[in-house]
């Protein structure tokens, strides 16, 4: 923008400076264009995910707390940590049972 800005400046100059400043204005165009999409964009959509991952784990576990706060059963409280998960990480009821029957006892 700021190279647009230097070239409507300086309008009245001869076409050999400005074809320079109106060049340099197209690559500072075209270089923020390729880092927006091509760098800050995929950071961006990465970052994103990696926080909603991070929501979805403690959801897992607000669910879970919530669960035992009201009185249900601490197997009923897992089991409602365990539906906040999506199904692809969600582990199955199984496994979940064999988990807490490795715990050592309290």
């Amino acid at each position: 923008m700021l190279g647009i800005i230097k070239t409507m400046g300086s309008i009245t100059e001869p076409p050999e400076v400005l074809g320079k400043l109106i060049g340099a204005a197209l690559v500072g165009t075209f270089l923020g264009i390729l880092l927006a999409y091509g760098y800050v964009s995929p950071l961006a959509s990465a970052m994103g995910n990696v926080f909603a991952a991070d929501a979805k784990y403690l959801g897992c576990i607000r669910a879970g707390l919530l669960a035992h706060v009201s009185g249900y059963a601490p197997a009923v409280s897992v089991e409602f940590a365990r539906k906040a998960l999506m199904s692809k990480d969600r582990p199955s009821f199984f496994e979940v049972e064999e988990a807490v029957a490795a715990l050592p006892p309290v």
